[in-house]
């Protein structure tokens, strides 16, 4: 049986977004929880030499699109790279 670079790319990377906006999902519920700003938390590095969460989420959606398009022999879209708020993050992921 083969497989096809559809199956074997455009599956995993729903997985893999809708698991990202799961995660979201619990960190926009934690800076609830304790009282910190979603734009303060969003900004937070796991590592000092590490993208922000913004941009982390941007550049996994990024990569998604640019791969699955590139795949598709299309032009790979442009987004603007100014999402500031949970909602915003999910809506670009969705």
């Amino acid at each position: 049986m083969s497989l096809s670079m559809y199956q074997a790319s455009v599956p995993p990377f729903l997985h893999m977004l809708k698991n990202l906006s799961a995660i979201l999902g619990k960190a926009e519920a934690f800076a609830a929880e304790h009282k910190i700003e979603p734009e303060v938390l969003l900004s937070w590095r796991l590592a000092p030499d590490m993208f922000p969460l913004v941009r982390q989420v941007q550049i996994a959606a990024d990569f998604a699109k640019g791969t699955t398009a590139r795949l598709a022999g299309a032009e790979v879209p442009k987004y603007a790279d100014d999402e500031k708020t949970f909602a915003e993050l999910k809506a670009r992921i969705a």
